[in-house]
This record gives C-alpha cells, sequence and structure tokens, in this order.
C-alpha cells in the first residue's frame, strides 16, 4: 500500500475548516460550507495511484475504494450526479470516507471474493489481520454503501472518518448527531449514517475509533435519504451474501471458458458495474477529471454514454452469451432513434447522451477543486456533445445489425417499422453529409477535419442499413445508399491511402498514422491479411507501439488543439492484438496480449491509458478498453484453437 501522506483529517483534534461555520457542538449539529477557493492546493502525495483503487456499485452508481480503505469518489443515487466524496479530485475539498488501521504500520492487500463484486481490502501488521468488507446492495429501495469491518486474527485499532462534501464541495451541509446515527443534510440532499460504535462530530462530519479481536466484526451503514438503519451482524452477513448470489449468479450466466476466463469475467463484472440499470445505458466511466497526462488539461467527464460504444457493447456482451444485457443496450439505442427528428442540415444525432437520455450533459469547470496530482480543469458535463463526430452513425447501425442478427435467431426482437423509418432518414442523412469534415473518434478540439476512420464508419452505418433492408425486405432507397457506400470505399482507399508512406493516414492530405484504424479490418472493411492493410499494421507497430502498448497518434505531427501530451491508450492495445491474431500473427499477438494484462491494477481493472512508468492514467475503471479486452481475448482464443476455439 503506498502511503498517502496528509490525508489523514484528525478529526476532534483537526481545526475548522476554511470557510465553515460552526454551531452548537454541544448538541452535536455543524454547518459547513466549501473551503475557500484561494486555499493552496493539494501536495500531490496526498493522492493515491489511480491503480490502487477498487470499484464497487448497483448499477446506478458505484464508489472508488483506496488500498488504504478510503472511499474517495462516490456520487450517490446516480454515475452523473455531483459527488459526495470526491478527495481524488481534491484531499483537502473533496469529502472521504475512510475506515483503517489506527496504526501506520500496516500493509494492505485488495482483492475482490470470486467472481463478484464485494471487495475486500486486507489489513496486515504484526498485531493483527483485519478485513474491511465494502458492497452495495442490488434492488435496494434507498442505495446504500455498507462496510463491513472484521478482525482476522489478533487485535487492530481502527479509526473512521466520515467527511462528506455536498454538490462537488460547493454546497453548504449540516452534520446532525444522535447516539449513534448521523444526518447530513441540506435544503437539496440528505444522508444519514448508522454505526455501531461511539461517533464524535468533527467540523463537517464524524469520527470514530474502535479495536475488534479476532472473530470480532462491525458494520456501517451510509444511505441516500434519512434514517439509515443499524445491522446486526448476521443481518450484515446475511445482506452481503445476498449480494454475493447476485453477481455470482449473473456471471455464471456467461458461456466464455477460454484461455483468459478469470479476466475476461472481471472485465464483464465490471461492465455490468457500469451500466445504468434503468436504461441500460453504460456509462463510459464512472470518474470525471482524471488526467491523461499528470498536471495537464487532458481531463474529461466520462459519465455519460457514447453511441461509438454501443456496438462494442453488444459484441462483447453477445460474445459472452449475456443476451439480456445486449437488448438491455439496444433497447437504449432504440430509444435515442425514437427521439430524434429531421433537421435542417445539421446531424440528428449527438456523439454524448446522458444516461436516462435527457441529462445535461453541458460542460463546466470547477475552479475551487485542485485536480488529481493538481492537473486542471476540472471538469463536469463534456463539450463533445455538441461536435459532428461522423462515426457514431456507423456504431449506431453496426449495433443495430449485431442485434437484428441475434432476433434472426430468434433470441431478440426484430426492429420495428418506427424504429426503421428514423434510420432510413439517418442513412438518408449520412448519404448527403459523409463528405462533411468532423471531429472524429478522438473528438479534437482544433477544427474538423475529413478523418479516414470518420469515412470507415459511415462506410459501415450504409453497409449494415443495406444489409438490414435487404434481409428484412424493408423499404430502402437502396440504390442510392449503395452507391454512395460505394464512393465511401474508393475515396478511403484513395484518399485516406498515402502511396508513399504504404499506409492508410488519419485523414486526407496527411501522413501521420491513427490507431483508430486498425479497426479497418474488425469491421470487415478490409481482409486482414490484405496487402494494403498487412503494410498498415506493420507501419503502426513500427511508429505507435512501444513495447506493445499502442498511442493513438503522435500530438506533434497531428495536433488536436490540446496542450500536453498523453499516455498509450489501452483499447488500442487489445484492437493491436486482434489485428495481429486476424492477419495469423499469433506468437506476437498472443505475447503482446499477455503483456497488456500485466497492466491491469491488482483486481484486473483498466483506465483509459497508461503512462512512461506503467501507471494508469485516465478515468478510471474506462468500459471501452473492458470491452476491448473482452474481443481481443475471444478472437485470440478462436485463433490459437484454429478457428474452432470457444466462444
Amino acid at each position: 500500500m503506498t502511503p498517502r501522506h496528509g490525508r489523514t483529517l484528525a478529526g476532534a483534534e483537526r481545526p475548522a475548516a476554511e470557510g465553515a461555520v460552526a454551531l452548537d457542538l454541544h448538541a452535536s449539529t455543524i454547518a459547513t460550507g466549501p473551503v475557500s477557493q484561494g486555499t493552496r492546493a493539494s501536495d500531490a502525495s496526498a493522492f493515491l495511484p489511480i491503480a490502487e483503487h477498487g470499484v464497487i456499485g448497483d448499477m446506478h452508481s458505484v464508489a472508488l475504494v483506496a488500498t488504504d480503505g478510503t472511499i474517495d469518489w462516490y456520487c450517490p443515487d446516480r454515475f452523473d450526479a455531483p459527488s459526495l466524496f470526491g478527495a481524488i479530485l481534491d484531499p483537502a475539498r473533496g469529502g472521504h470516507y475512510r475506515i483503517a488501521p489506527a496504526s501506520p504500520d500496516s500493509q494492505a492487500k485488495q482483492l475482490y471474493f470470486p467472481d463478484t463484486n464485494v471487495l475486500i481490502t486486507r489489513f496486515l501488521s504484526t498485531e493483527g489481520v483485519g478485513e474491511v468488507q465494502d458492497f452495495m446492495p442490488i434492488g435496494s429501495a434507498r442505495q446504500r454503501i455498507v462496510r463491513r469491518v472484521v478482525a482476522v486474527r489478533g487485535s487492530m485499532k481502527y479509526r473512521l472518518e466520515l467527511e462528506p462534501r455536498f454538490n462537488y464541495g460547493r454546497d453548504h451541509h449540516e452534520v446532525a448527531i444522535d447516539g449513534h446515527h448521523a444526518r447530513f443534510s441540506n435544503s437539496s440532499a440528505a444522508f444519514s449514517f448508522a454505526s455501531p460504535v461511539a461517533i464524535h462530530a468533527t467540523d463537517a462530519g464524524l469520527w470514530s475509533e474502535f479495536t475488534l479481536d479476532a472473530g470480532e466484526s462491525r458494520t456501517f451503514v451510509l444511505q441516500s435519504g434519512e434514517d439509515a438503519s443499524a445491522l446486526g451482524e448476521e443481518q450484515s452477513e446475511g445482506l452481503m451474501h445476498s449480494t454475493i448470489a447476485f453477481w455470482r449468479d449473473w456471471i455464471g450466466k456467461s458461456d466464455y471458458v477460454g484461455r483468459w476466463r478469470e479476466r475476461v469475467h472481471r472485465s464483464a463484472l465490471t461492465l455490468k458495474l457500469l451500466t445504468y440499470a434503468p436504461t441500460g445505458a453504460i456509462v463510459a466511466a464512472p470518474t470525471t477529471s482524471l488526467p491523461e497526462q499528470l498536471g495537464g488539461t487532458r481531463n474529461w467527464d466520462y459519465r455519460y454514454a457514447w453511441i461509438r460504444d454501443f456496438a462494442f457493447s453488444l459484441y462483447a456482451l453477445l460474445r459472452l452469451g449475456f443476451t439480456d444485457e445486449a437488448r438491455q443496450v439496444n433497447d437504449y439505442s432504440r430509444g435515442i432513434a425514437l427521439s430524434l427528428t429531421p433537421t435542417n442540415g445539421a446531424s440528428p444525432l449527438r456523439p454524448i447522451y446522458g444516461i436516462d437520455l435527457d441529462a445535461d450533459t453541458t460542460e463546466q469547470t470547477l475552479h475551487h477543486l485542485s485536480g488529481y496530482k493538481n492537473s486542471r480543469p476540472v471538469r463536469i458535463g463534456n463539450a463533445a456533445r455538441d461536435q459532428l463526430q461522423l462515426d457514431i452513425y456507423g456504431a449506431l447501425f453496426d449495433s443495430i445489425y449485431l442485434f437484428e442478427q441475434l432476433a434472426l435467431q430468434g433470441r431478440g426482437q426484430l426492429i420495428d417499422y418506427e424504429s426503421w423509418r428514423v434510420l432510413s432518414m439517418l442513412a438518408d442523412w449520412l448519404s448527403d453529409h459523409w463528405q462533411t469534415p468532423d471531429n472524429g473518434i478522438w473528438e479534437v478540439r482544433n477544427g474538423p477535419r475529413r478523418f479516414t476512420y470518420s469515412r470507415l464508419m459511415c462506410w459501415v452505418a450504409l453497409d449494415r442499413a443495406i444489409r438490414i433492408a435487404v434481409r428484412r425486405a424493408l423499404p430502402a432507397d437502396l440504390a442510392r445508399w449503395a452507391s454512395e457506400r460505394d464512393a465511401i470505399f474508393a475515396w478511403i482507399m484513395e484518399r485516406g491511402w498515402n502511396e508513399h508512406r504504404k499506409a492508410f493516414v488519419q485523414c486526407e492530405g496527411s501522413d501521420v498514422l491513427d490507431a483508430s484504424l486498425l479497426l479497418m479490418p474488425l469491421v470487415h472493411f478490409i481482409a486482414p491479411t490484405d496487402p494494403r492493410w498487412l503494410s498498415t499494421l506493420d507501419a503502426i507497430g513500427r511508429e505507435l507501439v512501444a513495447d506493445s502498448l499502442v498511442y493513438r497518434y503522435n500530438p506533434v505531427l497531428a495536433p488536436d488543439g490540446l496542450d500536453g501530451g498523453e499516455g498509450t491508450f489501452s483499447m488500442c492495445t487489445f484492437w493491436y492484438v486482434e489485428c495481429l491474431a486476424r492477419a495469423g500473427q499469433l506468437e506476437e499477438a498472443q505475447l503482446t496480449f499477455e503483456k497488456m494484462l500485466t497492466y491491469s491494477n491488482h483486481l484486473g481493472l483498466y483506465s483509459e491509458e497508461i503512462g512512461e512508468r506503467g501507471e494508469l492514467l485516465g478515468n478510471f475503471p474506462q468500459a471501452f478498453t473492458h470491452l476491448a479486452m473482452i474481443s481481443a481475448a475471444v478472437n485470440l482464443d478462436r485463433q490459437l484453437s484454429g478457428g474452432l476455439g470457444p466462444r
């Protein structure tokens, strides 16, 4: 466990935070507000590495649990809500919830209960061994975080610190303590806490210290809303086992039995955690503004649904046998389609949608937060929602096509007429606009270009639309769609190909390579052994790959309107593995895949990027990376088994 210097809030001994208003402490009631923006930014040593976190959740939201026993990220009730604990973005202002040994000499290890999302943080010292078992019950009327502390061996003294900060640390709240219960509230929200041990007020929260001997346990409950109920140890153990049973029953539906079963199933369990149960939307990641470069500005909010994730989500879920989850993703994308109306030339489709379609994703900056290791700005919302990204049409049509194939096998529902009318409108719009410069898959912020990948996915959109229409004999302007599809193919072969580089390149008139083009054979645009493709794959291997890790592109040669650099993109590495495997380069593909497995954290979780020293960077955990990992594992399995391997 990496020490988190300066992290501890010393409860009653700690002076009142700047900006707090102390009321009647004898009545155990406190009002607090956000820390002044003039306060010095948090020292970088106060932050644990991104990799030293596990994640728990209930398919409405998640909590990040660090290896030192601290919950330092949690947005109550739903993924995109304002944070209650945000210390991962600012230890002084963000708020946290920690249960850990009082002694600084203990070591920590984390693991999941096998085949579940119930997390165990184990603390080991010469005095004893203890565990904090963290989980969020599924299907509760009110969202709860349950923390069960268990003494395994010897005797261990624990310290509990609960310091919430409402609305990303911007809003005042009051604290009221009554015996073993506490209430945190303001005019817009309330949370309650039940403790089996005595608790004491701080200026903005509470603290406690307690000792457990071998065989003893205590359970703490934080609940959204009023009147959290204390759990007896038999109750808490039963609730934990029912949560364990839920996750094991779910992952038990997987039909993957390949070489990397444990790692694939961890990725599947992570994707399930990132699913918003009421709508089936999968968030790109449950965090915001974890940086792509320490101290840099490439800090984005990923707590929304990206259309380009749909096809990858369906592919991964279907390959593992999760047809119900695939159906949920399809229903969410259908809801988007039915909400669209014809436009006066503007794109009917947005790249990003809220997890319930209507959520506000307008980008804002939180100036009062220091950012992870002082990486500013901290953003909520995402301005990419207003960009033109033509590749999303291919993602939408490919996802619908995949589900149509499932429905034709009798395992799903065929597309209805109203949805087809909207899709036909989209195909007609795309036929008119596929040549328009756009911001591309990487969401550049220095003006649109004619990206090769965007044209590739426009080809996918029209190709899949034609396939659906022909297979189902649906009304369609097939001649026009086919003509434009073929024109896109010719454009890519002529303008997306650089004869001097002997490779497909990022955009028209460019000689820059781009890892997004690794998807060319994966979407069946080009054969995986076509000479043009093999030449491109070799070029990517020489210029964008560093010891198996793949960069998106070179931002020096291809400026994207943002300062600074970035790490390698983990999903691109898994795409590279799949391309190598399909090209018959199995030894290199397997070695690259096995190396990539070593770059996950101790729990098998991936963030968006990997830094120069192998550290995880970017939002965490990232759905796209886990989707790409599943796809690479399944297809590499099949190739290693002569094309007849397990699903």
